[in-house]
């Protein structure tokens, strides 16, 4: 029988580890001294801690071990399954995160688009035809709750656009994947749109329907424009 120092130095795990692994009632100790508290372990309690070990480095959390450590070796494959695929997951949501940090430091930029997905929207507006962004607010007149433009880059030559308009034409919006970003007040939407389509093009992603400009405005009157791109 070996104390509980004995142990952590055998195996390589630390005393609070082994009094966790005891509280929670995944490795308790073969006896515990009556008079003076020491935890004593045995070759069984060893063979199990190595176990333990050996389902951690499979990816399995305690929870998980603690349902399947004293389970038949058969048993294990199922839950081996479930495991590969959260590690896949969980990889690939990394890898997305260290591309996103690597763009954010090999190209300066104000803004921080997401990519997620919209249900269907139906909206009533005005269709029009311009030939530089610079008409859209003469055309439009005073700023309109939502602003859509079939543009797939910076704009060269005219291009089509619609404006929110209660007694216009219904238009309907499928349920799509889009990438939004919130056009910061120093930068303006032009910049914000620019850097957008710059960030698309870097990440891979096309434009696959009409860029929609929202203007919101919370309680307190204060306002701002979400510019959502359509993707594919």
């Amino acid at each position: 029988m070996w104390r509980i120092g004995r142990l952590a130095r055998m195996t390589g795990v630390s005393e609070r580890t082994l009094r966790y692994y005891d509280r929670i009632g995944l490795l308790p100790p073969a006896a515990v001294g009556r008079e003076t508290g020491y935890r004593w372990y045995g070759a069984a309690e060893l063979v199990r801690l190595e176990r333990i070990r050996g389902l951690q480095r499979l990816g399995l959390t305690l929870r998980q071990i603690g349902e399947v450590v004293d389970a038949p070796d058969a048993d294990l494959p199922a839950l081996l399954a479930d495991t590969v695929d959260a590690l896949r997951r969980d990889i690939a949501e990394k890898t997305a995160a260290l591309a996103a940090a690597e763009d954010r430091l090999a190209v300066a930029g104000a803004i921080l688009p997401q990519e997620t997905a919209v249900g269907e929207w139906r909206m009533r507006v005005r269709r029009i035809q311009v030939d530089h962004p610079a008409e859209l607010a003469a055309a439009c007149g005073e700023a309109p709750e939502a602003l859509l433009t079939w543009l797939t880059g910076e704009p060269d030559g005219g291009f089509a656009a619609a404006f929110a308009d209660r007694s216009g034409d219904v238009l309907t919006l499928p349920a799509r994947r889009v990438v939004r970003a919130i056009v910061p007040p120093d930068l303006g939407l032009v910049p914000t749109g620019r850097e957008l389509f710059g960030w698309l093009g870097r990440n891979g992603l096309a434009v696959s329907g009409p860029t929609l400009e929202e203007r919101l405005t919370d309680e307190d009157g204060v306002g701002v424009t979400v510019l959502e791109v359509p993707v594919r």
